[in-house]
């Protein structure tokens, strides 16, 4: 896997975001999606407070000495951040219901599960304990998925 991979999923990531606010009609212009919205920011300040922002990189790779979280959100979903985001960015969607949003939330989805596949595969080479995480916690959706 290229060296430059980690970078591409973060440009990716950003450049889909950048995309669904330039092409949205806003997101706090309703109700239902600033609700969605806060749920989603509200799902990321906690996964904040149970992972120091110096335990984690943005670009899917493990910060020298960084520690497994496994409290708070981290018990249900072994990336919450990456849920928050996707919380967040459904408000787009739901502010702005058309083909071309619902490609970008898709397309970001995608980059997302690249990201933490990726980054699962570093922990499962890094710690033991990370497998038995895995048995007890789901990627994105508590009890689902």
């Amino acid at each position: 896997m290229s060296r430059y991979y980690p970078e591409l999923l973060v440009t990716l990531q950003f450049g889909i975001i950048g995309l669904m606010l330039i092409f949205s009609h806003g997101v706090f212009d309703t109700i239902y999606p600033s609700i969605i919205f806060s749920i989603g920011l509200w799902l990321g300040i906690w996964a904040l407070n149970h992972n120091q922002l110096g335990n984690f990189h943005i670009q899917p790779k493990l910060k020298e000495g960084s520690k497994l979280i496994t409290t708070g959100i981290y018990r249900y979903i072994r990336h919450p951040m990456y849920t928050s985001v996707i919380i967040m960015m459904s408000s787009i969607l739901i502010a702005t219901p058309n083909l071309l949003q619902s490609f970008f939330l898709i397309s970001l989805i995608v980059v997302l599960w690249l990201k933490a596949t990726r980054e699962e595969s570093l922990w499962l080479e890094e710690s033991s304990e990370y497998d038995k995480y895995k048995e007890s916690s789901k990627l994105f959706i508590p009890y689902i998925l």
